[in-house]
């Protein structure tokens, strides 16, 4: 019986032996998705938001009273009306006052210019041949001289009854007034803009100050037009720090050749600092602060291998590895957070 009970125990524990065994040689592989390390442009930037305003811009008002009469634009053949692109010079609106433009007798003007001019022209000649004197001559010059000043003044006079396109541009406001109405002077007529520039100005943090430089260039967007990217340029930089806000101030040209940005628009501009063409760049995000120092982890043999960093360019997405990282390993993108050096992994890319 005892010989019995000696064979049962060391069956025991030849089986327990075997199961502890077992199961110290059993890991569980960590799923994780991994990515080749390869090369492609960065760029370092600072992210800013403010609004866009039209690089020019006039209101017109009226400079006589008269009657009130819109003009027919020749390219949609109706009166003009908000959002119509003009060129300059274009005839908009026209104030009617024919009292006033009888006074300014802008023919008789004119004709008494071109009886002075031929005057003296006739005076010249005759000079020059010793026909009259210089008294005389300068006489007729200073008749030619004051009828040019008083033509000029008439064309002067008769161009306050036309509202005129200052530029080439769009009209953005054209308040309503009745056709044939009696409008009094200084009333707002049009306002036009010319937004195929567009400028921005915004406030840094004082930290930024000695990396926004004259002349560096800002990718422009707005959220409601995602796939319209804009290019902007620094034009002015202020020296000054701002004591209350810490700030300084930078202005922005932005190029809007088709319009599609406008006046007004609240927008996001990443101010490009640096770039490099070609370099090692990983997500932001993968990179774990240990004691050691900024940590990923590649794959090598089914586990996973820590790896200390050196980095360099960074924006707020990726990160540029200057050390520590080589063309052609695999780095953890998903799964890093639970591993530990040497943990065995399965990829499932």
């Amino acid at each position: 019986m005892k010989q019995i009970f000696l064979a049962m125990l060391v069956t025991l524990f030849y089986y327990g032996c075997n199961s502890r065994d077992t199961g110290s040689e059993t890991e569980v592989a960590i799923p994780v998705s991994v990515e080749d390390v390869k090369r492609k442009p960065i760029e370092e930037f600072i992210s800013t938001t403010g609004s866009v305003y039209s690089s020019k811009e006039e209101t017109i008002k009226s400079q006589i009273s008269g009657y009130y009469n819109l003009q027919q634009n020749p390219n949609t053949g109706k009166p003009y009306a908000l959002g119509d692109y003009v060129k300059k010079g274009q005839l908009i609106i026209k104030i009617e006052d024919a009292e006033f433009e009888n006074g300014i007798q802008i023919e008789s003007q004119k004709l008494n210019l071109e009886i002075s001019k031929n005057e003296f022209d006739k005076q010249s000649s005759l000079y020059d041949k010793g026909g009259v004197t210089l008294r005389e001559l300068k006489n007729a010059e200073l008749t030619y001289i004051n009828a040019k000043y008083s033509y000029d003044n008439a064309l002067l006079q008769l161009a306050k009854m036309k509202i005129e396109a200052p530029f080439n541009g769009t009209i953005v406001e054209l308040p309503y007034y009745t056709l044939g109405t009696k409008v009094d002077a200084q009333l707002v007529m049009a306002t036009f803009m010319d937004y195929s520039n567009l400028y921005m100005e915004v406030n840094l943090p004082e930290k930024d100050l000695g990396n926004i430089k004259k002349g560096q260039t800002a990718r422009i967007t707005n959220y409601t037009l995602p796939d319209d990217t804009l290019q902007g340029k620094i034009t002015q930089v202020s020296p000054a720090i701002s004591t209350e806000t810490r700030t300084f101030k930078a202005s922005l040209n932005i190029s809007n050749p088709k319009l599609k940005m406008r006046p007004g628009m609240f927008v996001r501009a990443d101010i490009i600092i640096a770039r490099r063409d070609s370099a090692i760049v990983i997500p932001k995000d993968i990179i774990l602060s240990k004691q050691r120092g900024k940590t990923i982890y590649i794959v090598e043999k089914s586990a996973a291998q820590e790896r200390v960093i050196t980095t360099g360019l960074e924006n707020p997405t990726e990160v540029e590895v200057l050390n520590g990282l080589k063309e052609g390993e695999r780095y953890v993108t998903k799964g890093f957070e639970t591993l530990s050096n040497r943990s065995k992994v399965k990829v499932i890319k």
